[in-house]
This record gives C-alpha cells, structure tokens and sequence, in this order.
C-alpha cells in the first residue's frame, strides 16, 4: 500500500538514496533540504525549523505515514549543533502531529557511529536540557580549545539518547509509533567525499571508523534499513539505535555492549 514519507536531507547522500528507493516502490515522499526540495529549509534556526513542520502539514494534507529526520552537517563548526540534534528533534516532535493521523505511523533519525566514540558531555548535556545557545556555548569553547572534533559525536550521542528517552512515551510508543535511529559508519556523500579525498584525513577517519566488512558503504546500501524500519512491518523495534557500519562499532567497543 503507497505511503507518505516526509525526508530531510533528501537532496543529497543517504537522504536521496532513500527517496528514490521509496518513490521506486511507489510510496509519495516530501524532501526537505537547503535546495533542491519540495520544502526549502534551514534546520539550524527555528524559522526553517517552523517552516519545515508548516509546509509538510500542506504538502501531506494533514497526514503523514513516516518521517526520516535525516539533515546533519559534519566537520568542526557549532553550527552542526544546530542541524544534527535541535533541527532533527524540532523535525520529529513537530511532525508527530501529523504522523499520529497517518496510518501505522513510524519515525527514523540518522545519528552515526560517531556516537559510541569519546565526546564532550557539556555539548550533549545542554543539547538534551534543551538549552540550544547553552550547547553552541559549548560547542564555541570546544573549537577554541582545539577540541572541535568532537562536536560532530555529541550531537550524535546527544541524538541517540533522546531517542531512546523519548522513545518509550506516551506520545510515541503509547500512541502506537515506533521511534528509532540508525547509526552508519563511513558512507561516501557529499559531506564525507572532501575528507576523504585527502589520504591524511582518510587514514584519520579508517582509524577511527573501522570498518571491515566491506569498508566505506554506499548511500544505497543504507536506504533498504531505513525503507524498513519505517514500514509497517516493523511493529516492535523501538528506542533502537541500529548500528549499520560495516563492524565498526564492534571493533571500537568489543563486546562490550550492556
């Protein structure tokens, strides 16, 4: 049966792999990004943020049957801070409106494998109070003490916790919707392809994401995880953060998983 699905992030990466295997199979799908899109929005203000939940009430007729909060930035800036958590909640809290009048509704985030790694708690702290010029505070004080790497991994982890807090409420779980996110490892996108490209970096980013099955993944091998926990198949996987990465959380962690 044809679905309605709302993506951010669908001009590009794994946002756009994942549109056209939706279209392909016949489902309708919004795309939002910076261009491109059928929604135009900046998710790092509240403006875009307000706009984007505006537009898909619009374009769906009140109705949504799943949403893929898939926008994220990588690389050092505060900025990303303001896309990867408080652009993907505002997108998830404000379109389950729209979801709960769907039919077997289900929503999906893209966090990363970056959330298992080393980050800053001031950051995913203040992201998870809700505090968002606390968190691009902190953010500013990490670029300034040379630390802005980890920006991009607690905005993940940030992300990953507030699934599965949020997960579990009434409003997801007592309302019938399943709430997840997945976390890739290395995918080869617009956003990665410039680190990539310098062997320096490479070999920076392969140290810190091993991935040994396979190696780098492709945007499509992503989209088939993403079809599916948002189809209505997936009836009991919630709160889930399902690692899709080539291994590399188990090299980075062992089997130190509880």
């Amino acid at each position: 049966m044809p679905r309605t699905y709302l993506i951010t992030g669908a001009a590009s990466g794994i946002g756009k792999a994942t549109a056209a295997r939706l279209t392909a199979q016949g489902h309708t799908v919004i795309g939002a990004d910076l261009q491109d899109a059928d929604i135009v929005a900046d998710l790092a203000t509240p403006e875009g943020r307000a706009h984007l939940v505006r537009r898909a009430a619009e374009l769906s007729g009140g109705r949504l049957d799943a949403v893929i909060a898939g926008a994220g930035l990588a690389g050092f800036a505060p900025r990303a801070v303001s896309v990867n958590y408080f652009g993907a909640v505002a997108t998830l809290e404000g379109l389950r409106p729209l979801l709960a009048a769907g039919t077997a509704p289900r929503a999906v985030a893209i966090a990363s494998v970056a959330a298992v790694h080393p980050h800053d708690p001031a950051i995913a702290d203040a992201a998870l109070a809700g505090d968002e010029e606390a968190a691009l505070a902190a953010a500013q004080a990490a670029v300034d003490r040379g630390e802005g790497h980890a920006i991009y991994g607690s905005t993940k982890a940030a992300l990953a916790r507030w699934i599965r807090r949020t997960a579990v409420t009434a409003d997801w779980a007592g309302a019938g919707i399943p709430l997840n996110a997945i976390a890739p490892g290395t995918v080869v996108t617009p956003m990665t392809e410039p680190l990539l490209a310098a062997a320096d970096m490479r070999t920076i980013v392969d140290a810190t994401v091993p991935m040994p099955l396979h190696g780098h993944a492709q945007p499509g091998q992503i989209a088939p995880l993403l079809a599916w926990l948002t189809a209505p198949e997936n009836e009991l996987v919630t709160g889930q953060v399902v690692f899709i990465d080539g291994g590399a959380d188990a090299v980075v962690r062992g089997d130190g998983t509880w």
